[in-house]
């Protein structure tokens, strides 16, 4: 892979999009992919869970009335490969940017929080699945595996991401810098504005703190994405109690240096694309003081590696020599041979 040094414009999308709909998800998608484009950005990053929206319902409601919410979840999730799916490549390469969404992706009957990747050259280049639930969120989505842990090489930037939580595993954030990361996609939802979460008011501290650290320890810029809570999702949550009653708007997004620190105060609350040029020649400056994965990683104390086995429920090759094809059924096989 090749290291970049030029200027890269970004953007970021911070909006909700239609509730539990994933048709009409994509279309609001499609528009925001074009308005980046428009705007001279070459990569576009959208928050966790964009499509089609964030389960909140799970630090609100019990069991017995999450359960429909999530069967409609279930239903509006994205598959890969899927038309949804394909309509959002052909916005990438229609628009010729980079594409980083947030899906919930169903595959069999397991949801997962995925991060989803679009070239320009119109294809699903890659995707992260959110290697470990937080909390309630266990409730809803499985686990990724080591396939999960890449950066892209784009051409004009290595670029990576990670979802909410996830960074907090230190491992997870070392081995994305290990991988000369230089822009990092940190996706959030709106939890500032989901009041049932007993960590609701520490987000904003909880995003920006640990987006600052892995722009020092790792030396990248860092694009901070997060949700917003829209009219729709407060009034289908209808949550009973004041205190824990969900509010319109919520989450930050904007752009943090290689330093640390904010490039600009993040937007808050209200939909909107914002925009930032990222300089790549400062990060030598930052490797210059401390290389968090190069000269002061001390590879000869400290021994690190990514499994990058699937977790599969089948092996490939299992399933390959058990599934009896029409044929062979019509042929009257009762059984599998080899």
């Amino acid at each position: 892979m090749t290291t970049s040094f030029e200027t890269v414009r970004v953007a970021a999308v911070h909006a909700a999009a239609p509730f539990l709909n994933l048709e009409a998800g994509v279309s609001r998608a499609v528009e925001f992919i074009q308005q980046a484009a428009a705007g001279g950005a070459r990569l576009v990053a959208f928050p966790e869970t964009f499509l089609p929206g964030y389960p909140h319902w799970i630090w609100s409601h019990t069991p017995k009335y999450a359960a429909p919410l999530f069967a409609e979840l279930h239903q509006n999730s994205m598959e890969f490969p899927s038309p949804q799916a394909d309509r959002l490549a052909a916005a990438a390469q229609e628009a010729g940017i980079w594409v980083c969404i947030g899906v919930n992706e169903r595959e069999g009957g397991t949801l997962y929080n995925t991060m989803a990747w679009f070239s320009p050259e119109g294809r699903l280049a890659a995707k992260h699945r959110k290697l470990h639930p937080t909390n309630a969120e266990r409730t809803v989505w499985g686990r990724g595996d080591g396939r999960d842990v890449f950066v892209i090489d784009t051409g004009f930037a290595k670029v990576g991401g990670l979802i909410c939580f996830e960074h907090s595993m230190d491992l997870n954030r070392h081995a994305l810098a290990a991988l000369g990361e230089q822009i990092h996609v940190a996706s959030w939802p709106a939890i500032n504005a989901t009041h049932a979460d007993p960590n609701a008011g520490d987000f904003d501290h909880y995003s920006t703190t640990l987006a600052a650290a892995h722009a020092i320890c790792a030396q990248t810029y860092v694009i901070v994405v997060q949700g917003r809570m829209s009219e729709e999702m407060v009034a289908r949550l209808d949550v009973k109690s004041e205190a824990d009653a969900p509010t319109v708007g919520g989450g930050q997004t904007g752009f943090i240096g290689p330093n640390g620190k904010w490039l600009m105060e993040p937007h808050r609350d209200t939909e909107a694309v914002v925009y930032a040029d990222l300089d790549l020649s400062i990060i030598p400056y930052a490797k210059f003081f401390a290389d968090g994965a190069g000269h002061y990683g001390r590879p000869d104390i400290f021994r690190f590696d990514v499994v990058r086995t699937a977790q599969t429920t089948l092996p490939a090759q299992t399933v390959a020599q058990a599934v009896i094809s029409s044929d062979a059924g019509a042929a009257g096989l009762g059984v599998i041979r080899e």
